[in-house]
């Protein structure tokens, strides 16, 4: 087990910003990479870790690093973790270590707490004791993945159970067609919501947008219907 002391205790809530405040426990790969991306968008980050040599290599790269055990809830309690807006717990192969930090994140009452899940039943547990938002990076990639493997999509991203939006190359029967007079929607039951063409930025489709060969498209809609429609040609 993580000592249970805090170091560098003297940690206070910055003011207030606009990307607000996050407190990241657990910095490995997963929630260093998150750390570092949530400072490279303006938002304020305390880093938190038991291993003093991540959070020595971390010193400067955050807004606040410190050495801790975040399964305890004194500590965390003088880090001020409760006045934080939202908080990640990414650890991940110490399940005990994963769930209790959680449960003290919510027990100090953080209004919104994001968790790494490395199965189905750590992500069961991690939603029985009320975290807001469970994650599988690895799991949510491989199916990623395994979509843009096998099909013609450039990029893939299912944002729902079921729902999904692709990255694809248009059909050719959408060529010089205006989008408002094809049948896509009513034949494949998607939505064609962005356009880019060249090395154009892409813009929002209208029914008057007029798709050409070379053009890439953005199309939303059930995962079975945007799969069906990537695979047109």
């Amino acid at each position: 087990m993580a000592k249970s002391h805090a170091r560098a205790s003297s940690w206070r809530k910055p003011p207030p910003h606009d990307h607000g405040t996050v407190v990241v426990v657990g910095l490995g790969r997963f929630g260093k990479s998150l750390a570092l991306e949530l400072m490279e968008q303006g938002t304020e980050v305390l880093g938190i870790d038991a291993d003093r040599r991540i959070v020595q290599s971390l010193a400067g790269r955050l807004t606040h690093v410190v050495e801790a055990d975040s399964t305890n809830e004194d500590a965390m309690r003088q880090l001020s973790v409760a006045e934080f807006d939202r908080a990640v717990i990414g650890v991940g192969n110490d399940l005990e270590a994963s769930i209790l930090s959680a449960s003290v994140a919510l027990g100090l009452g953080v209004e919104q707490v994001w968790a790494k899940a490395i199965s189905h039943a750590h992500a069961r547990i991690l939603t029985q004791i009320g975290v807001h938002h469970v994650v599988r990076p690895e799991h949510d990639m491989g199916k990623r993945v395994a979509h843009l493997v096998n099909g013609r999509m450039l990029d893939y991203i299912e944002i729902d159970e079921g729902y999904a939006i692709v990255k694809t190359r248009p059909p050719r029967r959408l060529y010089g067609v205006p989008l408002g007079q094809s049948t896509i929607r009513a034949e494949f039951g998607v939505t064609v919501v962005g356009v880019k063409r060249g090395t154009d930025a892409f813009t929002y489709a209208t029914a008057e947008t007029v798709v050409e060969d070379g053009d890439i498209v953005i199309v939303s809609g059930p995962r079975e219907n945007v799969e069906r429609f990537s695979e047109l040609t």
